[in-house]
């Protein structure tokens, strides 16, 4: 392996790293929007803000996990340019694997996401129900 191959990983992470900020963007947006709401203290609401609870701390786990990756990959290639073989292959390794358990996390967050889009499309059904 040669210092190309972690840096390959690079654009990757960085892009990465750029999707799970504007999710933590939106994700701060809408808790500011709910709370400014005049309906914030509504049964609708409140079924949402234990998924909203793990959205905020699964993606700071997946940041934390994203720049480790990053910052292992990094040293990773460091290692490699000192010709240390062995360490550059075991701190890349690591490095994917952080990766890795970051992409898990993100998945974790979409399901959550998406079962918090499906207690609003209830209540829009069920409102639209007893009108």
């Amino acid at each position: 392996m040669d210092i190309t191959t972690p840096a390959l990983l690079f654009p990757a992470i960085s892009l990465l790293l750029l999707a799970y900020t504007n999710r933590f963007l939106v994700l701060a947006q809408v808790i500011r929007q709910l709370h400014a709401s005049p309906q914030h203290d509504t049964p609708l609401v409140h079924r949402q803000i234990p998924g909203l609870r793990r959205r905020i701390s699964l993606i700071q786990y997946m940041q934390g996990f994203g720049v480790l990756s990053f910052l292992l990959c990094a040293v990773a290639m460091f290692a490699l340019f000192l010709e240390s073989q062995a360490i550059g292959k075991w701190l890349f390794g690591i490095s994917i694997l952080s990766l890795m358990i970051s992409l898990l996390l993100s998945l974790i967050e979409v399901i959550i996401s998406t079962n918090a889009l499906a207690v609003v499309v209830e209540d829009i059904d069920s409102s639209q129900r007893s009108s």
